[in-house]
Parts: structure tokens; sequence; C-alpha cells
């Protein structure tokens, strides 16, 4: 993380405005946001609240995410409100219960106990498995920092065994928080036998939080391997919105020729986070094969 020092208050406001413009081209808010995340003040966290009453659920989403990379407790308060607004969508509901979890402050178990039970599946899994990392943090004493610069929902597994996570990941009876922690240890691995495993989850169609998470994941990795099931999945119409767009993602991450045209060609698609997403995918692949810093860092 970016210390604050760097910045000046009229600095860390002038991001704050740009990130807050509506008339900005949505890939300079997302560039906006991801400075603020890195600065990770109180102000910061106050400039990128602002913005959770946007028209665009894609933004939101993000919004929440980086609220919880953060892991500043100043964010808890925006966060709950935006749990508790049923009226949002549920891939941003999502998202602020994962960054709460992200955060692990004890304060937040009630909160994600009650919406653990939420009638929106994508709610209450992730409410399940965000009050499941809350507690792992207070009983091990240990954070789940991944090699990735990121702060996973879960830890990974303790075996690297791949066939044995391999099963792991797309067993059905096996609770949702061991599926993650063994999609964390196949990306970890990283290996072409681990991606191709860890890419067989997104055809596991008990869940679409898990397949959004696999997509999230594969972007991480930004393995070409991982191309097909990406690209299955997004041009598949009746694939949940939130699961598209991070295929969508994943794909500006790897950033090959293949995805930049696969990515052309859904920039017009009907659902509109679909259509955001590859315009900020796009915008992520532009930088991955550019001499400039990467996309998420100032």
């Amino acid at each position: 993380m970016v210390a604050s020092q760097k910045f000046t208050e009229a600095e860390i406001d002038n991001f704050g405005k740009a990130l807050n413009d509506t008339k900005s081209p949505l890939k300079a808010r997302f560039r906006a946001l991801f400075i603020l995340r890195n600065i990770g003040c109180d102000r910061s966290v106050e400039w990128i609240g602002k913005c959770l009453n946007d028209e665009s659920a894609l933004l939101k989403h993000e919004l929440a995410y980086c609220l919880g990379q953060m892991q500043n407790k100043s964010a808890v308060p925006t966060l709950v409100r935006v749990l508790e607004d049923e009226k949002q969508e549920p891939m941003v509901r999502h998202e602020a219960g994962e960054a709460l979890g992200a955060i692990a402050d004890p304060s937040v178990k009630e909160i994600l106990r009650k919406y653990a039970s939420d009638p929106c599946p994508e709610v209450s899994e992730t409410c399940q498995i965000a009050l499941g990392r809350v507690e792992w943090v207070e009983n091990s004493g240990k954070d789940t920092n991944s090699p990735y610069d990121s702060v996973d929902p879960t830890p990974s597994a303790s075996t690297s065994n791949v066939k044995e996570l391999a099963e792991t990941l797309v067993s059905t009876t096996v609770p949702l928080f061991d599926r993650y922690r063994a999609m964390f240890s196949l990306r970890n691995i990283n290996t072409d036998e681990s991606i191709k495993a860890l890419a067989q989850g997104m055809y596991c169609e008990d869940s679409a939080l898990f397949r959004h998470e696999v997509a999230y994941v594969l972007g991480q990795v930004q393995s070409p391997i991982a191309i097909q099931e990406l690209k299955d999945r997004l041009l598949l119409p009746t694939e949940n919105c939130m699961v598209r767009h991070e295929c969508a993602e994943a794909l500006g991450a790897i950033a090959t020729e293949e995805c930049t045209a696969i990515l052309k060609n859904y920039v017009n698609d009907e659902e509109r986070v679909v259509r955001e997403s590859c315009e900020v995918a796009l915008d992520m692949a532009d930088y991955e094969n550019s001499t400039d810093l990467q996309y998420a860092q100032v």
C-alpha cells in the first residue's frame, strides 16, 4: 500500500473528485479509485464511500471491494449500510459482505450472521464465508494475505496435492469455505496442471458466487491456459452477470490478442455490467501490454 503521506489532502481530494465525476469515462474513474485504494487513509475511504450511490453496479462493486482490500476499519459503517440496503444490486451487497470479512473486525460478526441467511444466495453465501474468515483470523491470529497482493476471503488449504485440491474444488458436498481454500491453493501452486484444475470450477453450476470467484483468481494468475473456460462463461447469455463480468475482467488481465478480440465483441453486450466490464478490461489489457505501471498501482 502506498503511504498516504505521499499525497496532500488537496491531492487526495482531487482523486476523490475524479472518482465521483459521473461525466468522466468509467476507466478514468477506476484509475482514480485504485489510487485512493493504494493511499488507504481515512480521507480516501470517505471519498470512496461518497460514490456508493452511483448508477453503475460495476463501479459500486469495485468500490466495496477496494474498501475491503484497504482493511481500514473506518469503512465498516459504510459497508454495513450497503449490505443492509436491499435496493442495492446483489453483486454490490455481496462485495460489501466480502469486504467486511476482509477487514475482519470482530464487531461485524453479528451483521454477517444476520445476512448469512439472506434470501439472495450471492449475499448469503458471501456472508457465510466472510464470517468464517473473521473467525479464522480471530482464532489463528493470522491474516489471509496472498502472493498476489490481495486479501483473500479464506486462507489457502493445508495440502499442496493438486489432485486432492481439484476434487475438493468441484465437490458440492464440501462446505464452500473449504472449496475456496482449495481454490486459493491451486492458484498459489500456479502450474499448468493446477490452473487447468482451477478452471474446471467455472463449470460448477451449484453457485454463481463460486464461479465468479474462480474467474477472479484466474485473472490474478493471468494464465492463457484458462482463456477457453473464461470465454465459455462470458459468452453464455444465461450466466449470472456477476460471473460474466468477472470473466471479462480476467480476460483483460490475461491480455492476449485473443482476449482483446473477445472483449471487443462484447463491449456492446445487453447487460450493462458486462458492457462496462469489457470497457474496463480493454483498458486493463492496454496497461498489461504497455510499459506503464500496473493497472492498480500509483
